[in-house]
């Protein structure tokens, strides 16, 4: 009787069972709003973390539910876990090496899952082995999306560019064009004096500081409109420019070479190149050097994404010293490369050595002979370059890391002061030196403080004034201006307090753009992440647009420099000059000593 029983009852069981599908149909959604959640929220700090791992996190926590609560068979539940693998691991094989690292992550991963549990939810129903077995193909050509696909790194929001593999790239394009020669009797010839007294000698002019002096501009675009004067495609990087009386030195990835690029800035016509092989990608900066050329005594110094620091003739782009430093850390580059701009101070120059997993070094060569004259130890989570100040009737360096700031004694390297202002990430900015005893530094992480400056016996103290959280630019500098600071918060731009921090106004997504502010114009100008040129009033009272044109095509991180009437701008594919429509001129006097103008 309990044998019949029992038979009638398997006979009448189902081997397979309708899917328990809430827990996918809840996370396939949440996937979707975590990866563009950086979009809605660009103001946050780290709100790029939850685009990049909290997809992927949700993806896995959707295997857990197949392999868990989702009522398959255990037969399913192991070809299904192998199959998404499997998928995975295909991909991984046959993609692009620019593929390779967070795209998988933030792509690969997510998509294939989400492909896999798409189809179990819409055949829930479906009460045989072949439900599993399309899943298993939906994640196949999921993450077959990937192999056709390359990457050119990463926007500030975390969104990729991806194209299409076939399609060539910017790069390419620029290199299947480039000239193999130039003739020298083609284009304006530079002599050493044109390199004397450089207006802006290098990243972020000649106090780093981002402040265009000296001229008043036209703010009425529409009437006076900047007037394009010449366009160049050129070499990815987000290097921005040095200029010396006509002439622009710039950094650019060709092929396999790293290039110090010298052009005529009337013209945009190339006058030297010269190059080192070298080639740094990394699939969030994407290609190409990051540091600024640095002009002084007739020479150029230029800092390599992978760690070369060449010095080079101005006139004619002659190398005339190498060094790696990489060779000063025994480590490979950082994770998004070498990015500190070399800074020439008396006859030394010095530059951060970052080191990929343990401190990096400060070092300061002999302008000369390139030889090492002092090194120090400093923080290796840092992109920041080093700055001059000149407190108390001396020069100091200063340094961002990310335990705070620190200053040095520029002839031994001797620390002076180290303030702490810790930081969970890295520093990726330049401090402002407000007047004769205040210096203000910043970053994403943190926020931004203010410190006053005290000179004691062994060097320097400093005091905390304020600190404040309405203030938290990435790797986007800030200006200040009329007791007033103007920069990002995330990617909105923001007007602070310089008394107290407190914050006046927040408006203007702009992306992870850059600033320049036009002194005398009591302007600012901003090139945005979409390449857009917006001209704005640079007042506590209100966010005021002036004028909005698009200046270039593709992701713009580099920042703007503009002197005299000349505007120049670049990014990773083309570079332009515009002519702006001057008011009035002043002369501008030069005060190395303390590294101000007047």
């Amino acid at each position: 009787m309990s044998t019949a029983t029992s038979s009638s009852t398997t006979s009448h069981s189902p081997k397979y069972r309708p899917l328990r599908i809430w827990i996918p149909i809840l996370l396939v959604p949440l996937m979707l709003v975590a990866r563009y959640f950086s979009v809605w929220f660009p103001e946050m700090p780290m709100v790029w973390m939850v685009g990049a791992f909290v997809p992927a996190l949700l993806g896995l926590l959707i295997l857990v539910w197949w392999m868990t609560f989702s009522r398959a068979t255990w037969g399913e539940r192991i070809l299904g876990l192998v199959g998404v693998i499997a998928a995975l691991v295909t991909a991984v094989t046959l993609v692009d090496k620019t593929m390779l690292g967070p795209p998988i992550v933030v792509l690969t991963l997510p998509t294939t899952i989400a492909a896999f549990a798409v189809t179990l939810v819409m055949l829930f129903r479906r009460l045989t082995f072949r439900r599993t077995v399309l899943a298993i193909v939906s994640a196949f050509l999921a993450a077959g999306v990937s192999t056709l696909l390359k990457n050119d790194g990463a926007a500030g929001d975390f969104r990729f560019g991806f194209h299409w593999r076939w399609k060539a790239t910017p790069e390419e394009l620029f290199l299947a064009g480039l000239k193999p020669g130039i003739s020298i009797d083609t284009i304006r010839k530079p002599t050493a004096e044109h390199f004397d007294d450089a207006a802006w000698p290098g990243f972020r002019g000649p106090n780093r500081d981002g402040i265009q002096r000296g001229v008043t501009l036209e703010s009425d675009w529409n009437k006076f409109p900047p007037k394009e004067l010449w366009r160049i495609k050129l070499g990815p990087a987000w290097s921005s420019f040095a200029v010396a009386n006509g002439f622009l030195i710039t950094q650019e990835q060709r092929g396999e070479k790293e290039a110090v690029v010298c052009y005529d800035a009337n013209s945009g016509e190339q006058v030297w190149v010269q190059e080192i092989q070298s080639r740094f990608f990394d699939a969030l900066g994407g290609l190409g050097p990051r540091a600024t050329p640095t002009i002084a005594d007739g020479r150029v110094y230029a800092t390599g994404a992978e760690g070369w620091l060449v010095k080079l003739d101005a006139v004619d782009g002659a190398l005339l010293w190498k060094t790696d430093l990489r060779a000063l850390t025994n480590q490979e580059q950082p994770m998004w490369g070498f990015s500190c701009s070399p800074l020439a101070i008396d006859d030394l120059v010095v530059v951060h050595a970052a080191g990929q997993t343990s401190n990096g070094v400060i070092v300061a060569f002999d302008a000369d002979s390139g030889e090492i004259r002092w090194q120090v130890s400093a923080d290796k989570d840092t992109y920041s370059s080093l700055h001059r100040s000149n407190f108390f009737g001396h020069v100091q360096l200063v340094f961002l890391g990310s335990h705070g700031v620190t200053f040095l004694e520029p002839a031994t390297g001797r620390t002076l002061l180290d303030h702490e202002f810790k930081t969970m990430g890295y520093r990726a900015l330049q401090p402002a030196v407000i007047d004769a005893n205040h210096l203000l530094f910043t970053s994403e992480y943190a926020g931004t403080r203010l410190i006053e400056l005290k000179p004691v016996a062994q060097g320097l103290e400093a005091e905390e004034i304020w600190t404040t959280r309405n203030l938290k630019p990435d790797f986007n500098d800030f200006v200040v201006h009329q007791g007033f600071v103007y920069g990002f918060d995330g990617a909105i731009l923001t007007c602070v307090d310089l008394k107290d921090g407190s914050r006046r106004w927040k408006k203007g997504r702009y992306g992870k753009g850059q600033l320049t502010l036009l002194a005398e114009s009591d302007l600012l100008l901003v090139i945005s992440e979409q390449g857009e040129l917006v001209l704005l009033a640079a007042t506590p009272e209100e966010h005021r647009e002036l004028s909005k044109r698009q200046a270039l095509e593709g992701k713009t991180w580099n920042h703007p420099v503009v002197v005299g009437d000349r505007l120049y701008v670049r990014n990773a594919n083309e570079a332009a000059c515009y002519q702006l429509q001057v008011v009035s001129a002043v002369d501008v006097i030069s005060d190395a000593s303390n590294g101000m103008q007047q």
